[in-house]
């Protein structure tokens, strides 16, 4: 097993015990619902200090327990980090991508690019560019000094 493997088990292995330590051994509050949120508390202190507080919205959706409550909250954040997780895997698989390009470019290995390049016409099999740059100098000089036999 690599190193990078163990450390991965080892945190894998560290939020499993920490997601299971509290509830196996009954830590917490120990309110009448051990499921309720920040949302749940701030009503009751509201209601404490103003008794005829009416509030400006209602939820969409009101779930019929805390329960479903809080496992609606753990899918939307699981989806949250779904997409994340997406964005910066995409973000490095891009990244390697584009190192092996310029190593295989360096090395002097064809790249799908160069062969699209070549077939048409922007690169020469040696895979210099035939237009751009200071090749069209280099043509005029080598009319200039009869370098192409007399044709130019």
């Amino acid at each position: 097993m690599s190193r990078n493997a163990k450390i991965n088990t080892l945190l894998l292995l560290l939020v499993a015990a920490l997601a299971v330590i509290p509830l196996a051994f009954g830590l917490g509050d120990h309110k009448e619902e051990p499921f309720a949120g920040a949302d749940g508390e701030a009503e009751t202190a509201i209601t404490e200090i103003d008794p005829d507080y009416e509030p400006w919205f209602s939820p969409l959706y009101e779930p019929p327990s805390g329960e479903i409550e809080s496992a609606l909250f753990a899918v939307q954040a699981a989806l949250g980090a779904g997409v994340l997780a997406y964005y910066f895997g995409l973000r490095r698989g891009r990244r390697q991508g584009e190192a092996r390009a310029r190593e295989r470019e360096r090395a002097g290995v064809q790249t799908p690019e160069g062969a699209r390049e070549q077939a048409a016409g922007l690169r020469a099999p040696d895979g210099t560019h035939e237009r751009g740059g200071d090749a069209g100098a280099r043509d005029d000089a080598e009319v200039r000094s009869g370098a192409d036999g007399g044709r130019g």
